[in-house]
Formats: C-alpha cells, sequence, structure tokens
C-alpha cells in the first residue's frame, strides 16, 4: 500500500487526487492532508479518508478542526502554518507527496520532502520555475522521482518512456490558446477577470485559468520542461492545438514524433504519477476516434500575448529570474482578479520587474526566497491602485 501526503488536497488537482485515489482505495493510504482556510470541505475528507495529519494554513480554521475532531473522537492531528505543511511533507511513513499548492508556498514544503527521501507528484509549477536547478539537484541527490503532474509534462513523461533523453531533438508543448486566442491587443485591452477565467478545455483553479490564459501558464511549463526533461530552451517548442487532444509531444533525432492523446481530464497524469511505473484501469473517458473530428495546430502569438516571450527569455537567463518573473505574475494575476489592474498591465509589470531587479545566476534557497518577497512587495506598493 503506498502512503500519500496531499499538499493543497481541496484544490482542483487535490480533489481530483482524491478522486483516483477513491478509486483505488485499497492500494492508497492518505497520511496527511493541507489546505488554506476551508473548514467546510476538509472535515468531509477527514470522515472518508481519516488522514493522520491535517495542516492548514490559516490559525482560525485549524482552531476549528481541533475543536471538530475533539468532539467526533478522531485522532487525527491538526497542524498549522507553514511548519505543518513541512512537518506532513517529511513524514517517515509517507511514501509519496502530492504538492498541488498553488504559488511559491509550495517551494519549502517540496524541498523539504526531496531532502527526507519522498517521491513528488509535481503539481506546483512554480517549485521549478523558481527553484528549479535547487529541486533538481537534490533529486538527484535523494534519489527521489520527480512525477510530472500537469497534462503536458504528463505526457512528455510518457512519451520518453524506453527511449534515451540523448536522442531526444525537441519537446512540443501544446497549448490550448486560451479563451483569447486569436484577438489583438486592441481587443484584450478591457478584458475582465470573468470572461479570462472562461477557459475552453479545462476545468481549473483561478489563477491557472488566468495564466493560461495569458500564455504564461505555458511560458511557465517551458521552463518545467527544461528541469524536468534536461532539455535546452531551443529544442522546446509550444504549438496551440484547440482540440487539446494531443496533451504533448517528443520528437526524436530520426524525425519520428511520438505524442500522448487522452480526452482532457487532469485525473489520467494524476494517476499515472501516483501510481509510476504502473498503470490502472481507466478512469476517464476513451477517446472515440470516429468522432473526434479535426485536429489542427498554430504557431503561438508571442507578439499579442507577451508572457510566453517572457519566460522563455527568464529562462534562458537563469538564475533568479525565473522566480523574479514568477513573483511578478503571481502578484499581478491576484490584482488583476481583483479590478485593480487592466488585463494588458499583467504582462507589463513582469517586464518591468525583470529589468528593475538585479540578475543573480547562481542563487540559494535563501536568496531566491528574498527575491520573491521582494518583487512582491514592489508590485503591491506600485500597482495596487485601490
Amino acid at each position: 500500500m503506498k502512503k500519500v501526503t496531499i499538499l493543497g488536497v481541496t484544490g482542483s488537482i487535490g480533489t481530483q487526487t482524491l478522486d483516483v485515489i477513491r478509486k483505488d482505495i485499497d492500494n492508497f493510504a492518505i497520511v496527511g492532508i493541507s489546505a488554506n482556510t476551508n473548514c467546510e470541505k476538509i472535515i468531509p475528507i477527514i470522515e472518508e479518508f481519516k488522514p493522520k495529519y491535517v495542516a492548514m494554513m490559516n490559525e482560525e480554521a485549524s482552531l476549528i478542526l481541533r475543536e471538530y475532531c475533539k468532539e467526533k473522537k478522531y485522532s487525527t492531528e491538526i497542524l498549522q502554518g507553514l511548519e505543518g505543511l513541512n512537518y506532513i511533507s517529511t513524514l517517515p511513513e509517507v511514501d509519496i507527496v502530492v504538492t498541488s499548492v498553488v504559488g511559491m508556498i509550495g517551494l519549502v514544503p517540496t524541498i523539504k520532502a526531496i531532502n527526507a527521501g519522498k517521491d513528488i507528484a509535481l503539481a506546483n509549477k512554480e517549485t521549478l520555475v523558481a527553484a528549479g536547478s535547487l529541486v533538481m539537484e537534490a533529486a538527484r541527490k535523494n534519489h527521489v522521482n520527480i512525477l510530472p503532474v500537469d497534462s503536458e509534462h504528463g505526457a512528455i513523461f510518457q512519451c520518453l518512456q524506453g527511449n534515451k533523453l540523448e536522442n531526444v531533438n525537441k519537446i512540443i508543448l501544446t497549448a490550448s490558446g486560451g479563451p483569447f486566442r486569436g484577438k489583438n491587443k486592441q481587443q484584450l485591452m478591457e478584458i475582465t477577470p470573468d470572461e479570462a477565467l472562461k477557459h475552453p478545455k479545462w476545468n481549473m483553479g483561478k489563477k491557472i485559468s488566468i495564466d493560461s490564459s495569458t500564455l504564461m501558464n505555458k511560458g511557465l511549463e517551458v521552463i518545467e520542461a527544461h528541469w524536468l526533461f534536461g532539455v535546452a530552451y531551443k529544442d522546446i517548442q509550444v504549438v496551440v492545438h484547440p482540440q487539446s487532444i494531443i496533451h504533448s509531444m517528443v520528437e526524436y533525432i530520426d524525425g519520428s514524433v511520438i505524442a500522448q492523446l487522452s480526452s482532457t481530464d487532469m485525473r489520467l497524469p494524476i494517476q499515472y504519477a501516483i501510481n509510476y511505473p504502473a498503470r490502472n484501469n481507466t478512469i476517464i473517458d476513451k477517446l472515440d476516434f470516429y468522432n473526434m473530428g479535426n485536429l489542427t495546430f498554430e504557431k503561438p502569438d508571442m507578439d499579442t500575448f507577451k508572457c510566453l516571450k517572457l519566460a522563455y527569455k527568464a529562462g534562458k537567463l537563469s538564475g533568479n529570474m525565473p522566480a523574479i518573473m514568477n513573483a511578478a505574475n503571481e502578484v499581478a494575476v491576484e490584482l488583476f482578479l481583483d479590478y485593480k489592474i487592466k488585463y494588458l498591465e499583467i504582462e507589463d509589470i513582469i517586464e518591468k520587474c525583470m529589468s528593475k531587479f538585479e540578475h543573480n545566476i547562481n542563487p540559494n534557497l535563501e536568496e531566491i526566497l528574498e527575491i520573491d518577497l521582494k518583487v512582491r512587495e514592489y508590485v503591491r506598493n506600485n500597482y495596487d491602485k485601490k
């Protein structure tokens, strides 16, 4: 039986991970879970899966859950804050940690889990974007598997099975194009958060939905792919594929292209990651090739959607630049969702921060966390208009 900790259990990936485990409950035990403030969602999870530990970021939420577990005579221990996340990520009995929290909050618990020898099912993009070199070095040192949960990286991971990296010519990351595919800058000027949250293919959290609409999500995935698979940025190509049937591809030196296809359901990459190297019976809808229709491909418009271009630039500069870009983007997205900045200001803020803050080519973890805080403070102080 595989013992699991899930960071961010009430989010989109977390709840779908529970669904995967629910279908195969005899082979999994959930030891630890974490959430931010949502007690209403956590209580049914405690009752169903009976985890030994729950870590809540919010102090009030942790107090509410302690009282609830005491009243119900549950043995679940309630922890609080980042210390709680770190604790459940490093438990001796845990085999794999699913990191599905959104944002930089996932970085430190993930590194601590790696250093404790835990395999990582990685759904937190910011971990590799901000500190890819440190994370992958720790994984190598501790003989830990980093198993991608993103549909695109999960697809690449599958396409690489049985092949050698030196035979890879390029990685092809597919993108749906988001809700504003085909629009020009003028049409994007007055885009509202509600419009940007309406992704045409995937059901995701708010932050990831906005990132998808700006193509920053694909930019983050480019940087992730560089670290996960050791492929140079010049050999990572983004292709817009609106149908989202092909989740990514690998082109080999002989011209062969291997692609992974499936329905648009995140439960498949989650299932593959937490069961790796085994494959389990499907829990998603199978493709119907007779009724699939045409599959089309386009070049991404990186002039209109500048975030993808900025991500390539940050990745190539390396060092602390991806962390600077990521921090600026996270806060800019928050401000946009709060109606405090306009849609196109997201990319302007990122570009400004990438030129303002000093480039450190070889930062340690403390320096990455420090620049992250500095960028966030700068953006909030200068762009929070209400």
